[in-house]
């Protein structure tokens, strides 16, 4: 049994360990944790996170960048709750939110102000707050080429295929073939580029 099964079995130190790392009222990684952070991350050769990125960063889910890719400025990424993991020659637009977890491919170009979320809250207990029950996670996948349009939410769960482009405004809530467009709200295929 690894280090990370055994707190996670046991939810008394799992309750601590997280105490330790991440802020109560900020749930984000303490100060002291962020110091760390080139230890327990990965970044690729000549990979650029510009400075005023907010890294919710924490050590016990990971957070790959590959080479030559960029996160631009004012974005915000938290694998708190799952891993990301972002390729190689791919662009995080401005003011754009990545919240794990989330696998995004190569040469992938992401638009501003969208919005990926692998999670999301439960809320069908009605005797609790929502802030009171769990999160639920699954995976968002976005394969290789593709291009997501400006102020797009690609909804937890969903697969988006190789060389696609979702449309600007885009609510994603399914999983998008192969080659194809997709756009509106809910986000329908509107185009099948192999068609061609």
């Amino acid at each position: 049994m690894t280090i990370k099964e055994y707190i996670y079995s046991h939810n008394k130190i799992k309750s601590i360990f997280y105490r330790l790392i991440m802020h109560p009222v900020k749930t984000r990684p303490n100060w002291w944790i962020r110091l760390f952070m080139r230890f327990y991350t990965k970044r690729g050769k000549k990979s650029i996170i510009y400075r005023s990125v907010r890294k919710d960063i924490t050590p016990f889910h990971d957070f790959h960048l590959g080479d030559y890719s960029v996160i631009e400025d004012w974005s915000c990424i938290n694998n708190a709750v799952g891993d990301v993991i972002i390729g190689s020659h791919t662009r995080i637009g401005l003011h754009n939110t990545v919240i794990g977890p989330v696998i995004i491919g190569n040469h992938v170009n992401i638009a501003q102000g969208v919005v990926l979320s692998g999670m999301n809250h439960s809320f069908n207990d009605l005797s609790r707050r929502i802030d009171e029950q769990k999160v639920v996670t699954s995976p968002i996948i976005i394969d290789d080429d593709v291009w997501v349009g400006a102020n797009s939410v690609i909804l937890a769960g969903v697969k988006i295929g190789k060389h696609c482009v979702i449309g600007a405004g885009s609510i994603v809530t399914k999983d998008i073939p192969d080659y194809t467009i997709a756009v509106g709200n809910p986000a329908r295929i509107y185009k099948n580029l192999s068609d061609k």
